[in-house]
């Protein structure tokens, strides 16, 4: 019996991986999806405030994100710049994509590395509560949306450390992990669709993150990660 080799992923093909799919999410993919800015915009017009807006959207999401056919649609056509199952391409693309467009819909800015980061943050479930105390503490007010674009790079880089850490590490070990347990708390896709309870978590997050500027975590946080930082991070140069 012929034992089938496992793929090998790094730190930095999770972070190519997250970037691909973020890039995908601002522009869409061509006769699959559109922009998240297009996205949003379609459901801003058709209610009445941006927070109705964006939990019409969750829930759609959250729907559409369990049936077969929706993500089936996005086999084949997201070409990532490590391989993967076409499958799992397309559960990291339709989450993140689910929570950009909150983050859009609550006047974040997309382009920034600040909000990029911070949307893989919410996807990988890395706790930045902490993080956003000390940074109002220093900055000498309530943290809202205007705030995020003051936190300095290298407290992104930390974050984002601990982004790729968390899924090179859920289920692998010095580095190798296998590819069909990518996303946490996802595992096996059964028939295409993704984990309703993992998504539902994420969108749930999304809200209380961009919408509510509530970033303390879940109580029921498997292996939970902490970003850690100095004041010396928060230092203006």
């Amino acid at each position: 019996m012929i034992e089938k080799k496992q793929q090998i992923i790094s730190h930095d093909d999770v972070m190519k991986i997250l970037d691909t799919c973020y890039e995908k999410c601002l522009q869409g993919v061509p006769k699959v999806s559109q922009s998240v800015e297009d996205m949003a915009n379609d459901y801003l017009q058709k209610y009445p405030t941006k927070e109705d807006a964006c939990k019409a959207m969750l829930r759609n999401q959250i729907v559409k994100c369990t049936t077969s056919g929706f993500v089936a649609g996005f086999g084949g056509i997201i070409t990532m710049p490590v391989t993967l199952p076409a499958n799992i391409g397309s559960v990291i693309y339709i989450q993140m994509r689910m929570i950009a467009c909150g983050a859009y819909m609550a006047g974040y800015n997309l382009d920034s590395d600040q909000t990029q980061t911070f949307v893989y943050a919410c996807l990988a479930g890395v706790a930045v509560n902490e993080l956003i105390k000390q940074a109002s503490i220093k900055f000498g007010i309530k943290f809202a949306n205007s705030l995020i674009k003051k936190i300095p790079g290298k407290v992104l880089t930390k974050i984002n450390q601990k982004v790729g850490f968390r899924f090179v590490t859920k289920f692998g070990t010095k580095g190798i992990v296998n590819l069909g347990k990518l996303v946490p708390g996802v595992g096996a896709i059964v028939g295409g669709g993704l984990d309703l309870v993992e998504t539902k978590n994420i969108a749930d997050r999304t809200y209380k993150w961009f919408f509510e500027n509530n970033f303390e975590t879940e109580k029921m946080v498997e292996n939970e990660l902490f970003v850690e930082v100095s004041d010396s991070d928060f230092d203006e140069k």
